[in-house]
C-alpha cells in the first residue's frame, strides 16, 4: 500500500532547494491522490535537522524507527530532483518481501580505488556498490529498526563525511554483516523524456539548473590561491583554460609576481591550511571590489571551474541572501559538528555572506588552519546553513563513476595528478566540448579521462 511508503526528499533550506523539494511533494501526493490511495507521508530532510547532521541521515534512524517502524514497510530516500512515477515504483517495492532487511538503489561502484572512498577495497573496487541518490533508494523498515538499535548501541564515529552514498552503504554492509545495496532496474537517472525510461519507477531531470538568464560576467568576481613555487606549472594551466571566461579575476600569492600579475597580501604560504589567506581575501573582497559585484568565488590554482556554467547556476540563488555554496562535507556530524564547503572544488559566497562573517567574531585560530573547516564552523555558529552542489568536485573526473557524472553537468574538478589538466578542462568544462586548441578543433572522448 503507498500509505506503507514514508518518502524522504534529501533537501535544503534555500529558497531555490526547498521550491523544488515542495514542487516533488506536492507532486507525489498528486499522483495519491489521482489514484485514490490513502496519502503516503513525505517529509523534508531539512526540515528534520534539530543537529547539523540531518543532511547525511544516518543520525535520523532512530526517530524513522520510533515513529514508522510498525506501520510503515519502506523508507524511500529521493533527491529534489528525482522524478517519480509512484504507480511503478508501487509495482517495484511490491517484488520485494518488506518483512526483511532490504537496501535497493541504483548501484555505482569504483572503477579504480579512489582517495575519496580512502582506497576502500583497492583489491576489487568494482565489488563494492553504494546508491545514487539521484535514482531514488529504499530501506525496508525491519534494517531501518537494526540499524536505530546499533545506533543506540554504538554512537556514530565522530569523523569526516565526504561521500554520504558510499559512507551509507558502508555503515549498512557492516563489513560483510548487514545487507549489500540490491541492484534495481526500474531505480534510472535518465531523463524523463529519454526514450530509455518506459521501464522506470525513478528518473532524473537537473544537469545544470538554469533560473532565467545566467548572471553576468561582471557579477563574479573570482580569485585564485596561489603561492611562488606553483606560479611557473599550475597558473599556465588557468590562462589556458578557464581564465578568459572571468571578467573580473585575481590572483594571490606570497610574492607578486607582475607577469601574471599576481598580488601578495602579506601571508606568509603554508604548508597546511590556508585560512589566514582566505579570509584576507574575503576583506579584500568586500573593502577592494565594486559593491555591485554580488559574487565571489574562491578557488586553489589547481582548479579546474566553468565560469560560463556557475553563472547560469547561479541564476537560480538570491544574492540578497547570505549564500554560500558549493560541495558539502560534513565533520564530527554524529556529535553536533558542523557541515563545511571543501575548497578545492571552489567556494562561492554571496556578498552578504562575506559581510555577514566579517562582522562576526569568527576568525581563524591559526594563520594555517584549513580555511573551508573554519568557514563551515563560522556559518555554522552564525546559523547561516551552507548549500550543496554536486556539480562542484573535490576531486580529478576519474576519481568518480561513470554512471554517477552521467547526469551532470559539472561545475567544477580539482586536481592536476596524473591527468593533463588543459585536456580534462576541454572535456568536461568548456563552454563548447569541441573548443579549438592551439589553432586545432578537437573533441575529446570524456571515456578516456
Amino acid at each position: 500500500e503507498l500509505k506503507e511508503i514514508v518518502f524522504i526528499i534529501q533537501s535544503q533550506s534555500n529558497y531555490f532547494h526547498s521550491k523544488r523539494a515542495e514542487d516533488l511533494k506536492r507532486d507525489i501526493l498528486k499522483q495519491a491522490a489521482d489514484l485514490g490511495k490513502e496519502l503516503p507521508v513525505v517529509l523534508f530532510i531539512h526540515q528534520m535537522d534539530r543537529h547539523e547532521g540531518a543532511w547525511t541521515i544516518l543520525p535520523l534512524m532512530r526517530d524513522f524507527s520510533v515513529t514508522y517502524g510498525r506501520n510503515s514497510t519502506w523508507i524511500f530516500f529521493c533527491e529534489e530532483d528525482t522524478r517519480i512515477q509512484v504507480v511503478k515504483l508501487l509495482e517495484t517495492l511490491g517484488r520485494f518481501d518488506g518483512s526483511k532487511e532490504w537496501f535497493l538503489g541504483k548501484a555505482l561502484y569504483d572503477e579504480e580505488s579512489t582517495i575519496i572512498h580512502h582506497y576502500a577495497f583497492a583489491e576489487n573496487p568494482t565489488a563494492f556498490k553504494f546508491p545514487d541518490f539521484a535514482a531514488g533508494w529504499a530501506l525496508s523498515i525491519p534494517l531501518v529498526n537494526k540499524l536505530a538499535k546499533k545506533l543506540k548501541n554504538e554512537p556514530l564515529k565522530s569523523d569526516f563525511t565526504i561521500d554520504l552514498k558510499h559512507e551509507i552503504a558502508l555503515y549498512i554492509w557492516q563489513k560483510g554483516e548487514g545487507p549489500s545495496l540490491t541492484p534495481v532496474p526500474e531505480f534510472c537517472t535518465d531523463d524523463v523524456s529519454s526514450y530509455k525510461v518506459d521501464h522506470c519507477a525513478t528518473t532524473f531531470s537537473n544537469f545544470l539548473p538554469l533560473c532565467g538568464e545566467p548572471v553576468e560576467k561582471e557579477d563574479v568576481f573570482v580569485a585564485v590561491k596561489t603561492c611562488q613555487k606553483f606560479h611557473g606549472d599550475r597558473i599556465p594551466v588557468v590562462k589556458q583554460t578557464w581564465e578568459r571566461e572571468a571578467a573580473l579575476i585575481e590572483y594571490y600569492s606570497d610574492y607578486a609576481d607582475n607577469a601574471i600579475p599576481t598580488i601578495d597580501l602579506g601571508i606568509p604560504n603554508t604548508d597546511r591550511g590556508h585560512c589566514g589567506k582566505t579570509f584576507a581575501i574575503l576583506e579584500r573582497f568586500l573593502n577592494n571590489s565594486s559593491p555591485r559585484t554580488p559574487w565571489l568565488v574562491i578557488v586553489d590554482d589547481d582548479t579546474l571551474i566553468s565560469i560560463f556554467r556557475l553563472r547560469k547556476l547561479l541564476s537560480c540563488y538570491d544574492p540578497k541572501e547570505p549564500v554560500f555554496l558549493g560541495e558539502r562535507y560534513g565533520y564530527g556530524l554524529g556529535t553536533g559538528g558542523y557541515s563545511y564547503i571543501t575548497g578545492g572544488g571552489g567556494m562561492v559566497f554571496s556578498r552578504v555572506a562575506v559581510q555577514k562573517l566579517l562582522a562576526s567574531k569568527c576568525r581563524c585560530y591559526s594563520m594555517d588552519a584549513p580555511d573551508d573547516m573554519v568557514l563551515g564552523m563560522c556559518f555554522s555558529g552564525l546559523g547561516i546553513p551552507i548549500t550543496h552542489s554536486p556539480l562542484f568536485h573535490q576531486a580529478r573526473p576519474m576519481d568518480y563513476p561513470k554512471d554517477y557524472l552521467s547526469h551532470q553537468i559539472p561545475v567544477s574538478f580539482h586536481k592536476h595528478w596524473n591527468i593533463d589538466p588543459v585536456k580534462v578542462y576541454f572535456t568536461w568544462l568548456a563552454p563548447n566540448t569541441e573548443q579549438s586548441f592551439n589553432g586545432k578543433k578537437v573533441g575529446y572522448n570524456r571515456e578516456d579521462l
